[in-house]
């Protein structure tokens, strides 16, 4: 999610792709052929297509476009390990103290103008992606991963060693795990045959990238090594894509694959029980009407990720919310009003977990820490009520006041969905109980992600991007999940602008070469210490309930939870 992480966000994301889930084998009666069309989530839609995302554009649903489109330099596979079979690149060798990493590339994948991956190709990539992340104050825009794997700080140089082999030296020694899974794994070549057409000035070359990232119809978007090709548009509507005949990999049997907008939950559900839809999402408000979708299969899934609540704690922001957002003591009686475990019985029926840090107990991974199975702070109003009142807070006209300062603000929400509609009310009106009043504002998914940077922190108090689905951020990029990018005092992803200097010192433990059993203690330290700290809200940590058509095969074994990224060029459609 990658929201902006992006995921990215979205990472993010959080994903914004409704995928569905198919039998783990293909059956003997299918065939050749066939489109499948995906159910995008409720009022989200492609809108960068280079595959170096930009901040305000990083989220799941454009790097899973990308996906469809060029290959990764490095595969992450469902066990979160580095697949060479998978990769551009065959192998990594780590050297001089784990600051210089020599990969070699393969010949397996080429561009579909016939011409080989190279070494330049993957230098030209990150040329791209450092200067993106230079905050220079004329930068056109900014690379959605910076921040994440060390980008660009603790890159000293990439240099290309003849057609095949790339030179990536680091500013100091680092763990190769982590520099692998978070750092090398961003790299997704883009041909700079095509696209580098102003090799002496990367601003008008970042300039000319962003004009076209929009445009999936331009010329240089006809050579990719993915599994597709852009094929057709219509804003607002559909985006489909075809197979690359030239594809290196494992070919689709699918004639073309369609992205299907959606303008509410209710629609997608009305489209999957009339078989417009191959594949989507069961929204949680239709859970009682499930039966009706009788030629489709259900099934749930968690991927690696977190849900919350994003406080804007720059002093800048609006009525100067921000510098009661700073105090722990804030966060801790915000925290207490969360209802988590009622959010899950009411909406979500039963399905999900209570969130207590940013890596949660589903799906079952060694990164979470069983110690903080059971909340910090747990529900109730009251308690939360008595913290705000210890610290010199009283209500005035039924809002707690403390001088100057109230706490009230608007919290802005992704419209859509029936269900996060009625989650942020429970918000309010468990919030409300400890004299905290707060102004609900929905707006489209695009829009809260523009809004949630921290250029501009007067526009937005306290905000979510989750939409309804179940979570707001996925790590990919980030497949090591460090949090630099996410708490690191101006991390890229960082946009409610939290600093903390114990925070920044366990983030950079986790950075350091030591064995596999170090680095997990030091990532148990930082989660322990982000579920006291509170650097967001915990919401409830819930599954996406899928939906599939029953003619449709080969999800289960082809999803990857772990780079949230479904690949249908293994999905087949029987008779």
């Amino acid at each position: 999610m990658r929201l902006k992480s992006p995921w990215l966000v979205t990472t993010a994301i959080l994903p914004l792709l409704a995928a569905g889930c198919g039998a783990s084998t293909s059956p003997s009666n299918t065939a050749s052929g066939g489109i499948a069309v995906v159910g995008l989530s409720p009022q989200s839609s492609p809108n960068w297509f280079f595959p170096v995302l930009s901040l305000a554009d990083y989220s799941d649903l454009n790097t899973q476009v990308a996906s469809l489109l060029y290959e990764p330099l490095l595969y992450i596979n469902k066990q979160d390990q580095v697949d060479f079979s998978r990769s551009i690149a065959t192998s990594i060798i780590p050297s001089h103290n784990d600051t210089v990493y020599t990969i070699t590339l393969g010949n397996k994948y080429r561009w579909s103008n016939g011409t080989p991956v190279t070494a330049q190709d993957v230098v030209f990539t990150w040329d791209v992606m450092n200067a993106a992340s230079s905050n220079a104050p004329n930068l056109p825009w900014t690379y959605g991963g910076e921040g994440i794997g060390g980008v660009p700080t603790k890159w000293q140089s990439v240099v290309a060693k003849g057609s095949h082999t790339v030179v990536v030296t680091l500013t100091a020694p680092s763990s190769p795990d982590w520099f692998e899974h978070n750092g090398l794994s961003q790299i997704m070549p883009a041909p700079a045959s095509v696209w580098d057409k102003y090799p002496t000035n990367m601003n008008q070359e970042l300039k000319f990238i962003e004009k076209l990232s929009n445009s999936p119809d331009a010329p240089e978007y006809k050579v990719v090594d993915g599994p597709y090709k852009f094929f057709a548009m219509s804003p607002n509507n559909y985006w489909s894509f075809v197979p690359n005949p030239t594809y290196g990999g494992h070919k689709s049997s699918l004639s073309k694959v369609v992205l299907q907008y959606e303008t509410s939950s209710s629609s997608e559900f009305t489209e999957l029980k009339t078989g417009a839809l191959s594949v989507g999402f069961l929204p949680p408000s239709m859970w009682k009407s499930r039966n009706q979708l009788t030629n489709d299969t259900m099934r749930s899934i968690y991927l690696l990720g977190f849900n919350f609540l994003l406080p804007n704690l720059n002093p800048k922001g609006p009525d100067g919310i921000g510098k009661a957002f700073n105090s722990l003591y804030v966060r801790e009686a915000l925290q207490m009003g969360v209802n988590q475990q009622g959010i899950i019985n009411t909406f979500f029926h039963g399905h999900g977990v209570v969130e207590t840090s940013p890596i949660p107990s589903q799906p079952p991974t060694p990164f979470f820490d069983s110690q903080l199975s059971n909340p910090l702070y747990p529900f109730n109003p009251k308690a939360g009520m008595k913290l705000l009142e210890s610290h010199g807070w009283h209500l005035v006209n039924g809002v707690m006041t403390n001088g100057a300062e109230k706490l009230s603000f608007n919290l802005v929400y992704a419209s859509g969905s029936q269900t996060y509609s009625s989650i942020v009310q429970l918000l309010k009106d468990d919030w409300a109980q400890e004299g905290i009043q707060v102004t609900l504002q929905s707006m489209p998914f695009d829009n809260v992600i523009a809004d949630a940077t921290p250029s501009d922190p007067s526009q937005w108090a306290m905000l979510n991007w989750g939409g309804g689905l179940s979570f707001s951020w996925t790590y990919e990029p980030d497949y090591f999940p460090s949090g630099g990018g996410l708490f690191g005092t101006n991390a890229a992803n960082n946009a409610g602008d939290y600093s903390n200097t114990e925070m920044n010192t366990l983030l950079h433990a986790i950075y350091l070469p030591g064995s596999s059993s170090q680095t997990i203690t030091r990532l148990y330290r930082y989660e322990a210490y982000a579920a006291k700290q509170l650097p967001v809200i915990w919401l409830p940590y819930t599954p996406m309930f899928t939906e599939h058509v029953n003619s449709l095969h080969g999800y289960v074994s082809s999803f990857n939870p772990i780079e949230d990224i479904f690949y249908p060029n293994y999905w087949t459609l029987s008779h």
